[in-house]
């Protein structure tokens, strides 16, 4: 889950260019001047990744100089729909990108298992993970995509709050919102669950102070028990944030992209569960809020044994359509997306956490520090385990539980079924 702002489709053509690569030129395995590599995607037509464009190019460029490649930018709410619809008549991309997790694991069929072209990358890289599926690989990563909680330093500070100390425990955490609602009449959690996504968010950030360690692994592995206390405590506390007026008022009828991100931003709440790339991040936050005002914090503990962790995956990953007419030049493509030099730019660019591990981020802001120094350490994100269908259920059950439509019991019967037959 990544930019959800609506974008105009953009058509870049014609984007043969000459520039310094990361690999050594080689010849187009079809040897026809006239080939034309055709990419959709949901970024290139945002102004923060233009850099990381052009450097993919350039590298590419170095490759296959008579090789045209056109960027189609789709709009992401509509992405799936039209790729599936694309891909089934015929038209469909010869690379496309995707979402870690359920999106391409359910399309997999349609992809180009990528293992002998990517072998290079595998250590430079890190995400592999959320773009495999039976051990194969369908998408090189780009990205690396986990939900911190981010807190406002200055509105702590404004309660009398240590700033430098964030809450531990959840009975911490709540009173903290309680005296920070007294003092300065901010919310404590700026939530949108418009479209269902709030609780995706919410899983994720929270879930690691909930499960224990046993069963957080046994839920990523697949062994998940819906009937579990700890399980049904996660869609509990969601009700209860939102029953004891912790949240933002109005959070289901509120967009997660880009308006509970903008509550944040102005103030209006001190605590968001938001992402580390490429927007709602710390770097958006921290150009309203000032950088040193960006804190990260650990999911406070709510379970007894529960160790917290960083919530993160492939954020986001190109992937090679089987129906590509050369597999090899489609290949080379996203191995220029995903080069040191494109992923620098990223960073630079847009403040990516990118999947490339050999870039220096430890000049920038506090809270990007804060957030590296946990990725050793972390674990993938609870939601990112389910298939597409589940979270988009998932997504309609939360609405009704803040609305109180539906029981936790309920709920959790229900997504228990859908986790099953998935």
């Amino acid at each position: 889950m990544k930019q959800r702002t609506l974008w105009p489709v953009i058509l870049i053509t014609g984007l043969a260019v000459t520039a310094c690569g990361s690999a050594a030129p080689t010849q187009s395995s079809s040897g026809d001047s006239s080939s034309k590599i055709v990419v959709w995607d949901w970024k290139s037509g945002e102004p923060g990744v233009a850099s990381y464009i052009e450097k993919a190019k350039a590298d590419f460029a170095t490759k296959h100089p008579d090789v045209t490649v056109e960027f189609v930018a789709q709009p992401f709410d509509q992405y799936y729909t039209l790729l599936g619809a694309a891909t089934q008549s015929g038209k469909g991309p010869d690379v496309m990108l995707f979402n870690g997790g359920g999106q391409i694991r359910d399309r997999v069929n349609d992809l180009l298992p990528l293992d002998p072209y990517v072998a290079e990358d595998k250590q430079r890289l890190a995400g592999w993970d959320a773009f495999s599926k039976d051990g194969k690989i369908y998408a090189a990563p780009v990205t690396l995509q986990g939900h911190p909680i981010y807190y406002n330093k200055s509105i702590y500070q404004k309660a009398g709050l240590d700033p430098a100390n964030p809450p531990k425990t959840w009975d911490e955490f709540a009173a903290g919102c309680a005296t920070i609602k007294k003092a300065t009449g901010a919310k404590c959690f700026a939530l949108g669950n418009k479209e269902g996504f709030g609780i995706q968010f919410f899983m994720s950030g929270l879930g690691p102070g909930i499960l224990t360690p046993e069963e957080y692994d046994a839920w990523i592995a697949g062994k998940r028990d819906w009937t579990s206390p700890h399980v049904k405590q996660i869609f509990s506390l969601w009700k209860k944030v939102n029953d004891d007026g912790l949240n933002n008022d109005g959070a289901n009828s509120t967009a997660l992209f880009n308006d509970a991100f903008a509550i944040f931003n102005t103030g209006k709440a001190a605590t968001i569960i938001g992402l580390m790339s490429d927007v709602g991040h710390w770097k958006d936050f921290g150009e309203f809020l000032g950088a040193d005002n960006v804190g990260v914090m650990a999911a406070p503990v709510v379970t007894s044994g529960a160790t917290p962790v960083l919530p993160y995956d492939g954020g986001i990953g190109y992937g090679v359509a089987k129906s590509a007419k050369d597999p090899q030049l489609a290949a080379d493509l996203v191995r220029s997306l995903t080069s040191t030099g494109a992923l620098s730019a990223f960073y630079a660019g847009a403040g990516a956490i990118t999947s490339d591990t050999t870039i220096e981020v430890s000049q920038g802001a506090p809270a990007v520090a804060a957030i590296v120094s946990r990725i050793k350490g972390g674990k993938p994100a609870l939601h990112v385990a389910l298939s597409s269908k589940t979270l988009d259920l998932m997504g309609r059950l939360s609405q009704k539980l803040l609305s109180g439509s539906a029981s936790v019991d309920d709920v959790v019967e229900q997504l228990a079924a859908s986790d099953k037959v998935s």
